[in-house]
């Protein structure tokens, strides 16, 4: 399978305390399994996580208990796990380099990660953009990947290229990779730009303001994540929702036949790689496109 990059090597027995505690309950997953699982799709899941700065959903007592985001290193993580220094906002943030952290965060009871769009090499820079499509109640879901399918033609005309994962929720990411990486006001610009054009077009189908009382029968054009410190959902993280969902990397051809944002998850994700003939992803982290300059 075209992998992005080579399988970590044979795991290390590592430490995990309390394997028997249910972390999911719908299926039933427990520490242990969950570390178990994410080792054996690791090579999937690492390439998108390693060397950014992440938030972390912990749930000490299982997902079905008291959860939180956590950005910043507490007593009791692993050495495994690593802080970038970040001089501007006088900060620290955390983020792994190999699988070894990878099983630090299931073992600080990890259940999401969340990235940068931007690595801790270049604080400053993004190099991804996420599009994030959120469905208000109403909208049916062939609505969410038509949306999906004219992003993409947008930004074709644009020439440049995108691709698209599941959320594990209800929408889509459509995810434009930047190289050379852009200072981060561009990125917002041009993600706000794109969001608003939308708008403009058709203002009963979207809105690119999270606001409640409009949400109804539209789709949320979300380009606030395209912002310094502002997270997205790591490709192949799961989602401490019923049925354990993952955000799921797919190629735009498989799009239209997706049934919904939650399709795969912790049950069906690895039958899916086995079956796979190449990465979706293929690519995307050696594809260099730079967004247009902005209009005068």
């Amino acid at each position: 399978m075209g992998a992005r990059r080579k399988p970590p090597a044979a795991a290390a027995p590592f430490r995990i305390t309390h394997p028997e505690r249910v972390v999911f309950k719908d299926p039933t997953v427990t520490k242990g399994e969950l570390a178990a699982f994410y080792q054996r799709i690791a090579a999937h899941l690492l390439p998108d996580l390693i060397g950014r700065p992440v938030m972390l959903m912990r749930c000490p007592a299982g997902g079905a208990g008291e959860c939180f985001f956590q950005k910043h290193r507490s007593p009791g993580f692993p050495a495994a796990v690593h802080e970038v220094n970040d001089t501007k906002d006088r900060q620290r943030w955390l983020y792994i380099e190999d699988l070894a952290g990878l099983m630090g965060l299931v073992q600080m009871n990890a259940l999401e990660f969340h990235v940068w769009g931007s690595t801790v090499a270049n604080l400053e820079r993004a190099d991804r953009l996420v599009i994030d499509l959120d469905p208000g109640p109403g909208v049916a879901w062939k609505s969410v990947i038509e949306t999906a399918l004219a992003l993409r033609a947008r930004l074709q005309a644009a020439k440049l290229q995108s691709f698209v994962r599941t959320t594990g929720g209800k929408g889509l990411h459509v995810v434009i990779p930047v190289r050379p990486a852009c200072d981060w006001e561009r990125a917002r610009a041009f993600s706000r730009a794109l969001a608003e054009s939308l708008v403009r077009e058709q203002p009963t189908r979207y809105l690119s303001v999270a606001t409640k009382a409009e949400r109804t029968g539209k789709i949320f054009i979300d380009y606030l994540r395209n912002g310094r410190g502002a997270t997205a959902v790591c490709s192949y993280s799961l989602r401490n929702r019923p049925g354990a969902p993952i955000a799921t990397p797919l190629t735009w051809e498989e799009l239209p036949r997706l049934r919904s944002g939650d399709q795969f998850g912790y049950a069906n994700i690895e039958r899916r790689l086995a079956r796979l003939p190449r990465d979706p992803w293929a690519g995307i982290d050696t594809l260099r496109q730079s967004l247009p300059k902005p209009k005068a």
